[in-house]
């Protein structure tokens, strides 16, 4: 589904030259969980970030779906983020005023899809993720981790091949995380590929694949 091969990612330059990741090699097959984990400044996010095709590495190659990402013109590589990757982030990223299922359609629409469509895709999004009674809400009605799931359904309406998540339940206590990390699981056993950062054990450990970045390297690749 996706790989990396000799990944680098530097930020800055001369004596300020900061290498985050280094000669990173990464394969993640279709229908895998895979939560990466380390400590604070090992490059999670910057993986996560280069595997998502939101940022570039400095040097290496990412392949997705066997298409060398470095082969790509950014109009490409824009289609391919909107069309074929989902996004789910610990801020949420909801529009205050919009409601749950006019947030879920909002990127389908800019796809192009006819409203109609999008809606009936939405309406499914929001089931699988077990909250078809709050479509008509605002986030400002809904917890945190309601919210989280709503923006999980935005992520997962257009069927992407592959859904990244960044920190999901940073900003959600345990009682809030455990849904959103359930509807992970259910996403996962109906075959959805899922690449999540997070720095709690608890959560990795509901991932089949477990990850460990220190400084830049892997450093363990277990399977739970």
């Amino acid at each position: 589904m996706i790989r990396a091969e000799k990944l680098v990612k530097k930020y800055g330059s001369g004596e300020l030259e900061l290498t985050v990741l280094k000669n990173l090699d990464l394969e993640i097959k279709d229908g895998e969980f895979v939560a990466i984990i380390g400590p604070s400044g090992a490059g999670k996010s910057t993986l996560l970030y280069q595997l998502s095709l939101l940022d570039g590495p400095t040097s290496g190659e990412i392949y997705l779906d066997r298409q060398r990402i470095s082969d790509l013109s950014e109009v490409e590589k824009t289609a391919l983020r909107l069309n074929k990757l989902g996004y789910v982030f610990q801020d949420y990223a909801l529009l205050p005023d919009l409601n749950s299922i006019e947030n879920v359609i909002l990127p389908m629409l800019m796809q192009g899809m006819t409203h109609s469509k999008a809606v009936k895709k939405a309406e499914k999004a929001m089931a699988r993720i077990g909250l078809s009674d709050k479509i008509h809400n605002l986030p400002a009605e809904l917890s945190g981790g309601q919210q989280q799931r709503v923006s999980i359904a935005r992520a997962i309406a257009h069927d992407p091949h592959i859904l990244f998540a960044d920190e999901p339940t940073a900003n959600l206590d345990t009682a809030s995380a455990r849904p959103v990390m359930e509807s992970f699981q259910d996403l996962n056993k109906d075959g959805q590929t899922i690449i999540m950062i997070t720095h709690e054990e608890e959560y990795a450990s509901k991932a089949k694949r477990v990850i460990t970045l220190k400084d830049g390297v892997i450093v363990s690749d277990e399977k739970n």
